[in-house]
């Protein structure tokens, strides 16, 4: 069974507190029910709550590429959203063994170094199928090196980022077969 990290008291309403004590009761039941035994620590952000899960089967609550943890963090969500009243509801970030820290550094440097190839060749980049929040990390990266244009593009799990120089808009189709897949 996991055990909660930080110390909680219930007031009447749903003031950070109770919004916490109701988190943690949503992850000891969820994480109860896989089975998993370690800890998990609840943080409360500027945006909303980050939770860092150490647990021997990290695997396990990552999946391939994320998708378990973002699965598992929209359910959290999902249950927290309509245990809080109308304004009172924060986001939840969860982390497990700093997997979600690890990959937002990679993204980061991913960002920085294919930026830096469009601006030297002037030709876009597209970058491999990510999640949501991994492409908003690479846009934001991105967005601050200046002299660049990105977008997603495609659907559902084929959603990816391309990347142009700022004043490239559109391309000829003849150029789409010198396009590097990432």
């Amino acid at each position: 069974m996991l055990r909660h990290g930080a110390g909680m008291t219930k007031e009447a309403g749903m003031t950070k507190e109770t919004m916490e004590a109701q988190l943690s009761e949503i992850l000891d039941n969820l994480l109860g029910m896989l089975l998993l035994e370690g800890s998990y620590e609840i943080v409360e952000e500027e945006d909303g709550f980050m939770v860092s899960i150490d647990t021997k089967d990290a695997g396990r609550l990552i999946g391939a590429r994320g998708e378990s943890l973002e699965g598992l963090q929209q359910i959290v969500n999902q249950m927290l959203s309509k245990k809080a009243e109308e304004g009172e509801f924060k986001r939840v970030i969860l982390d497990v063994a700093g997997w979600r820290k690890q990959k937002e550094e990679e993204l980061k440097s991913l960002a920085s170094s294919l930026g830096k190839q469009v601006l030297e060749n002037g030709k876009e980049v597209e970058v491999e199928p990510m999640s949501a929040w991994q492409r908003r990390v690479v846009h934001m990266v991105l967005q601050e090196m200046g002299g660049l244009s990105s977008e997603s593009v495609g659907e559902g799990r084929d959603r990816h980022i391309v990347i142009k120089p700022m004043d490239q808009k559109t391309q000829k189709d003849s150029d789409k077969s010198e396009n590097q897949k990432v």
